[in-house]
């Protein structure tokens, strides 16, 4: 049987994308695909650029979502999200981050809903404009729930209406996670103007969860128009958290390593704000200390924005000092991006990463589901076990094993 597969490599993008989208239907984008099968003449149709039989996007996402169906209860999840019903946007991030096949649709669904409201109440092409998302990062005990806590609490009182998806690591073997996070912020989450939400990875890596996307885009739908997103404790490449948010904001410790490892690339250069947090009692001086040399060794680093320049704040989360600058910072940079139209193209390449990055992951779920494929793993295992095949040409003839439906 191997002999007759044909293996994957030397495969175009465009072919690649045609072997995609004779599994799933097309979304948005003609040839975008997303995890739902559609019949066999859609599917001749959408796979045909230059065919004068070509469908239009339209009409395929009308296909797309009357295959999804329109369950009641995903219908009135999404009124009671947009209500700003605390209860349904709970029970909306949960459908989001479930595994499960059934819940993956109706969750395309319910999100899908949520986008078109937003267009019938006259918002712009770029949903959730009016929002703003800020990510918060840092080395693992850093600080970064205890600043969320106080940052937050700042910008609550501030007259902002916000939400805290506060991602936590899951176990490498048991797959549980602790979801702590909260704790640290008793303040914040007993306050009706905010909600915060603890979210395990799942093994996803770069920092996030996998559905954290899409609780964002729940979130505000529900009219929280700050988000924040802690990430779990990262090292110096986890930086997947940039294609989901308007501001990445850097935690650094009052005491470090030297200035070589402020430059080393990572996600020190996609940092828009760096705090040094514990600028307080005996580690303030080393905290000012250290925002000085940050902030002297960051003119070595090109600056990703065009409208702004990286800022470095010294910060204590235990006593608030320097709490109102970094509110003040936060909304310079906002306004900044905004009146740059910065921040208008920002999210139209974030929409495009995120519609690559699921299509991704649904096609490793077919992948990973496929009867044909986990035979041909089965079978070569042995082999690669006893050293006599390379994992990698293992993975090539599984991969050429899969077949799409036709």
């Amino acid at each position: 049987m191997l002999q007759h597969i044909r293996p994957l490599t030397g495969y175009s993008i465009t072919s690649l994308q045609r072997l995609w989208s004779a599994a799933c239907v097309p979304c948005y984008c003609s040839h975008i695909p997303v995890s739902t099968p559609i019949p066999g003449h859609a599917r001749s149709l959408c796979t045909n650029a230059t065919s004068e039989t070509h469908v239009a996007p339209s009409k395929l996402l009308a296909e797309y979502l009357r295959l999804l169906g329109t369950d009641k209860f995903i219908v009135d999840m999404a009124a009671g999200v947009r209500r700003g019903d605390r209860l349904a946007l709970s029970r909306a991030i949960t459908l989001c981050e479930s595994s499960r096949p059934d819940h993956a649709s109706q969750a395309a669904r319910m999100l899908q809903l949520l986008t078109e409201q937003q267009k019938l109440q006259g918002m712009p092409d770029v949903p959730s404009m009016d929002s703003f998302r800020i990510a918060v990062s840092g080395p693992p005990g850093v600080g970064k729930s205890s600043l969320i806590e106080t940052l937050g609490c700042a910008l609550v009182e501030a007259g902002h209406k916000m939400a805290v998806l506060a991602i936590d690591p899951s176990s490498q073997h048991s797959g549980g996670a602790i979801l702590g996070d909260k704790t640290r912020m008793p303040r914040l989450s007993a306050d009706s103007r905010a909600y915060v939400r603890p979210t395990p990875t799942r093994g996803s890596l770069g920092g996030i969860a996998r559905a954290t996307a899409d609780s964002i885009l729940v979130c505000e739908a529900a009219g929280y128009k700050q988000v924040l997103i802690e990430t779990v404790g990262v090292g110096q490449s986890e930086t997947a958290v940039i294609d989901l948010v308007d501001c990445l904001l850097l935690v650094m410790p009052p005491v470090g390593g030297d200035d070589l490892q402020v430059i080393k690339k990572g996600i020190m250069e996609v940092a828009d704000i760096v705090v040094v947090n514990k600028a307080d009692g005996p580690t303030a001086i080393a905290a000012a200390n250290a925002a000085a040399g940050i902030a002297g060794t960051l003119g070595m680093v090109r600056s990703q924005r065009q409208s702004w320049t990286p800022q470095v704040l010294a910060c204590s989360a235990h006593d608030g000092t320097n709490m109102d600058k970094l509110v003040a910072m936060l909304q310079n940079y906002q306004t900044c991006l905004r009146q740059s139209g910065e921040l208008a193209a920002l999210r139209k390449h974030q929409r495009r990463r995120l519609v690559w990055i699921a299509m991704e992951e649904a096609v490793l779920d077919r992948l990973r589901a496929d009867q044909m494929v986990q035979q041909t793993v089965n079978s070569l295992m042995p082999e690669v076990l006893a050293g006599r095949m390379a994992p990698r040409a293992a993975a090539d003839v599984a991969a050429a094993a899969f077949k799409p439906a036709s």
